[in-house]
C-alpha cells in the first residue's frame, strides 16, 4: 500500500492550506498524477504538458426531405448551398488554427464539410466511423403528439430506460458507442489539435461527457447546423486526467443567434409539417 503523502505547509486560521503549498491538501494519487503530468515530453499544446485541442464541429446544413414530402434520415443527403457557404465561413474562422489532424464520421455530410473546412491544408480527414450520428427511424408515419413526444423532446428523455428516437437506436447504447470513440480519439499520441466533422447527437453526447452530465445533460446541448464547440484534454499515459470546455455552438454566419430560435429537431419538424404531401403509388 502507498503511504500516504505527508500533508505538510501552513494553513490560516480556517485550516485552509496557503495556495503556495497546495499539494498539501491533495490526495496521493493526485499527486503522483500531477508529478507524471510534469515529466512528460510528448507533443502537447504550447505552454503545457499533455493537453489536446479539438475542434468539434457539427456539419453543415443538410434536408432531409424526399420529393414526395416525407422526413427521411437519409445517410446519403449532402450539404445544402447554404451548407457549403456555413463550411466555407468556417474555413476562414480557423484559418489560424494548425490542425494536425481531421477526422468524420464517413457520412457524406460529415465528409463534405471537414473536406471544405481543411481545403488548401496538407491535412487529409479520415474517417471514425463510431462516431456516426445516432440511429433513427423515419417520423413520417408518427401522429403529431408522438412528433412532439418522441422527437421533438426526445433528448428531454435521454436518461429514462431504454428511450430512443423513434425506431432507432436507444440513448445508452448511441452513449456506449460514441464515449469510448471519442476517448480512443483523445488517447491517440500522433496529434495535439484536431478537427473533428460529427453531429448534433453525436456532439450532445461528447459535450455531456466533457461535463459529465450522461444522458440527462443532452438536451442542454444545442447544436447549430456548422457550429464549432472547442474541447481540451489532457491526457497522461494514456489516461484522460482532466476535460474541459472553451466554447459551445459557435457559429460565424451568426454569432449573436439573432432570430435563431429553433433547435434543430424543431427546425426538423417544422419543415415536416410545412412540405406538401403526395400520395404513395
Amino acid at each position: 500500500m502507498r503511504a500516504e503523502r505527508k500533508r505538510a505547509g501552513p494553513r490560516n486560521a480556517e485550516g485552509v492550506c496557503n495556495p503556495s503549498t497546495l499539494v498539501c491538501a491533495m490526495p496521493a494519487d493526485t499527486v503522483t498524477t500531477l508529478e507524471r503530468l510534469a515529466s512528460m515530453t510528448i507533443p502537447a499544446l504550447p505552454g503545457t504538458r499533455g493537453r489536446k485541442r479539438v475542434y468539434l464541429m457539427r456539419h453543415g446544413e443538410v434536408s432531409y426531405r424526399r420529393p414526395d414530402g416525407r422526413t427521411e434520415f437519409s445517410t446519403q443527403v449532402m450539404l445544402t448551398d447554404e451548407g457549403v457557404q456555413q463550411a466555407r465561413l468556417m474555413r476562414d474562422f480557423l484559418a489560424q488554427v494548425p490542425f494536425d489532424l481531421g477526422a468524420h464520421t464517413g457520412l457524406a455530410r460529415t465528409r463534405q464539410t471537414a473536406e471544405l473546412v481543411l481545403g488548401g491544408r496538407n491535412v487529409r480527414p479520415e474517417e471514425i466511423a463510431a462516431l456516426c450520428e445516432m440511429q433513427a427511424g423515419s417520423i413520417a408515419n408518427l401522429s403529431e403528439a408522438r412528433i412532439d413526444a418522441e422527437f421533438t423532446y426526445g433528448m428531454e428523455r435521454a436518461a429514462e430506460p431504454g428511450a430512443a428516437f423513434p425506431g432507432g437506436e436507444s440513448f445508452a447504447a448511441f452513449q456506449d458507442r460514441i464515449v469510448p470513440a471519442f476517448e480512443a480519439l483523445l488517447r491517440r499520441a500522433d496529434w495535439t489539435t484536431a478537427l473533428m466533422v460529427g453531429h448534433a447527437g453525436t456532439n450532445a453526447v461528447i459535450l455531456a461527457w466533457v461535463t459529465r452530465g450522461g444522458l440527462a445533460g443532452l438536451s442542454a446541448f444545442e447544436q447549430d447546423a456548422g457550429c464549432v464547440n472547442i474541447i481540451d484534454a489532457d491526457v497522461v499515459d494514456g489516461e484522460i486526467v482532466r476535460r474541459m470546455i472553451r466554447a459551445v455552438n459557435l457559429t460565424p454566419y451568426n454569432f449573436a443567434k439573432h432570430e435563431h430560435y429553433l433547435t434543430v429537431a424543431e427546425r426538423i419538424v417544422a419543415a415536416h409539417r410545412a412540405a406538401p404531401r403526395t400520395s404513395e403509388p
